[in-house]
């Protein structure tokens, strides 16, 4: 349930930023920085975007590809897939090659993200939106607390590492740092969302309800996720910035 509210939401901000700043059928250059299996990729591919992904992981690329090749030939075409680390974007790809780059669950896992963010804002030709998916630094005691770990909780106040799902300590983000970090590279803050409010603390292995009751989940998650004060205790944030 987790990845699939994940997944949903982060399409349906994205496909509303997409449809506010370019014409009804307009074929996007859009890059993937870290794009794991291809989720986002795929969809977008099928939505007509010509999509490039780039992905420092064999295991994950090698899923990718797979999943592209049962696509139809005219979905392949569309895509490429690069193995290679999001901080080298500028060995692959020239300034101002792509119209959307996405960035969504990467900055975690980059101890100093600044030079890649400015690096993915170089991508961008002018006007292009940058799409980032982080982990919200300032919610971090929101899933221990609501879990009864009241020592988690108070350690988390102060914290902006957490533990993912492996056990491995990542970093989480702010929105008041990246809103400046945004805004220093020409990339400034132009919209933001809340993702994961309610559905963040249930266990990784719990599935789907019956789709009635999925509708119903997600349409308080997403307006969960664009409503404060609760957008901002949500376990992910959806920060769009637009190259000046």
């Amino acid at each position: 349930m987790r990845d699939a509210v994940r997944h949903e939401l982060i399409a349906r901000q994205l496909d509303e930023q997409l449809a506010a700043r370019y014409p009804v059928g307009q074929r996007l250059r859009i890059l993937d920085v870290g794009m794991g299996h291809g989720a986002q990729l795929l969809r977008l591919a099928r939505a007509g975007h010509t999509v490039t992904g780039l992905e420092a992981e064999p295991e994950l690329l090698k899923t990718a590809r797979e999943a592209l090749s049962g696509e139809p030939a005219g979905i392949r075409e569309r895509v490429r897939l690069i193995e290679g680390d999001g901080r080298d974007t500028g060995v692959h790809f020239l300034p101002g090659s792509f119209d959307v780059v996405l960035c969504h669950g990467v900055l975690m896992y980059v101890p100093e993200p600044d030079g890649l963010l400015a690096g993915l804002a170089r991508m961008l030709a002018p006007g292009g939106l940058l799409s980032l998916v982080v982990r919200n630094a300032d919610a971090l005691a929101m899933r221990p607390g609501l879990g009864g770990d009241w020592t988690g909780a108070l350690a988390a106040f102060d914290s902006d590492t957490y533990a993912d799902r492996y056990g491995a300590p990542v970093r989480a983000d702010r929105l008041g740092a990246l809103t400046a970090t945004l805004a220093g590279i020409a990339a400034p803050l132009h919209a933001w969302y809340g993702v994961r409010v309610f559905t963040d603390g249930v266990p990784h292995d719990t599935g789907l309800p019956a789709a009635d009751e999925l509708e119903r989940l997600l349409a308080a998650e997403e307006r969960a996720g664009r409503t404060d004060p609760y957008r901002g205790v949500a376990a992910l944030l959806h920060l769009c910035g637009v190259r000046g």
